[in-house]
């Protein structure tokens, strides 16, 4: 129980260090000049009180998903956004978070989501799904893959004034040149055909799974041994940048160390794909590497304690003796990854012959591995 509200008392934290960055205007994507390809999923996400299941299990495996959607090779660049919504009345219609490749935030951004609210059986779907398509930072061009998922179990309200009806955020996304796909939990009769529809009209898929969305986390033998590995990884991380920037960056890290072993470990695995040790930057040794930050260029106020009081030959000597130790630690990941990815592949086989393979997961992977195809990605067979 202490573990519980400790990583929960983090996350909130981290939504909060991820805030101020969630208040500004979308900021523009950069098109790679590496030729990997580009993959934007957001997720719309029905957050009252008939959701809980599915929320839970989502916050259990974001990074199990994301380790999915990079699996191809080259590693694709991937942005993930969410909006949950509920309905008018409620505490909130929508809740916002943009694009963002910092995976670390918006693993803390769902953290927040509780399900709660609700009332009538009708949702405020349309005002959702129109945030979705039209106030995203979705990369511009047509060579990347935009998705969206809409995940719930209750049609929209048709009668609010002033909504944008779901049929012209469908004619507007086809011309953004995104897909929707919808995600029906449960089994109300009135949503069916409007899931249906939307996906139909957005060139997407419909899928209908359990209220729960019966998301199964496999637990492997390696997995503690990687929780370990993850904290001691996390001694070699040197933030740097404002006192509030650094302190983002530790508790991203922080909340990744209290999370359950299985989402810690898939968190290794995605950083491994990935070559970050903290997702967004911050870590002078990774951001030195990437040339993403000069050492003499930094300011004495923005070096961490350890930094401070050192002449630049001893700041280089430190640096260099983190980045020495995380090699000797990541390359102990890599291959214990490769062990549990082999793991948790045989059981998610065994898991779809007995008839559990239809989780919202595993559709979410399926999916976008098939729809990938249309940008030709190519992916490996899906367990």
């Amino acid at each position: 129980m202490k573990k519980s509200l400790a990583a929960a008392g983090l996350a909130a934290a981290l939504v909060l260090a991820g805030a101020a960055a969630a208040q500004k205007p979308a900021a523009k994507p950069v098109a790679p000049a590496d030729g990997r390809p580009k993959i934007d999923v957001v997720f719309v996400l029905d957050t009252t009180g008939s959701m809980g299941g599915l929320i839970e299990g989502a916050k259990a495996k974001i990074w199990s998903i994301a380790n999915q959607m990079v699996a191809a090779k080259p590693t694709p660049r991937l942005r993930v956004g969410l909006v949950g919504y509920r309905d008018r009345g409620d505490d909130y219609v929508t809740k916002r978070f943009d694009l963002s490749d910092d995976i670390d935030t918006i693993y803390g951004h769902l953290q927040g989501f509780q399900a709660g609210g609700g009332g009538d059986t009708p949702e405020s779907v349309n005002q959702a799904l129109h945030e979705a398509v039209t106030l995203m930072s979705w990369s511009p061009g047509r060579d990347a893959l935009k998705i969206v998922f809409l995940v719930g179990d209750a049609p929209p309200h048709m009668d609010y004034a002033g909504d944008v009806k779901y049929q012209a955020t469908c004619q507007a996304a086809v011309k953004r040149d995104l897909i929707i796909n919808t995600v029906q939990c449960g089994g109300i009769g009135s949503t069916t055909p409007v899931w249906k529809e939307i996906a139909g009209l957005s060139e997407g898929s419909y899928v209908a799974i359990a209220q729960t969305g019966n998301m199964q986390v496999v637990s492997t033998p390696m997995d503690e041994e990687l929780s370990r590995l993850n904290r001691e990884i996390g001694t070699t991380i040197v933030a740097y940048g404002s006192e509030r920037e650094r302190g983002a960056v530790m508790a991203k890290q922080a909340v990744a160390e209290a999370a359950a072993p299985s989402a810690s470990a898939d968190r290794l695995a995605y950083n491994a794909a990935t070559s970050k040790v903290v997702q967004g930057g911050g870590d002078l040794v990774d951001d030195l590497k990437e040339g993403r930050a000069k050492l003499g260029e930094l300011k004495k106020d923005e070096l961490p304690a350890e930094l401070k009081d050192k002449t630049p030959e001893q700041q280089k000597a430190y640096l260099a003796q983190q980045e020495t130790k995380r090699k000797q630690l990541q390359a102990q990941v890599a291959e214990l990854v490769k062990k549990r990815q082999a793991y948790v592949d045989t059981e998610m086989k065994k898991a779809a012959a007995e008839g559990k393979g239809s989780a919202f997961d595993v559709e979410v992977a399926r999916t976008l591995k098939e729809q990938a195809k249309r940008k030709r990605i190519a992916f490996g067979p899906t367990p």
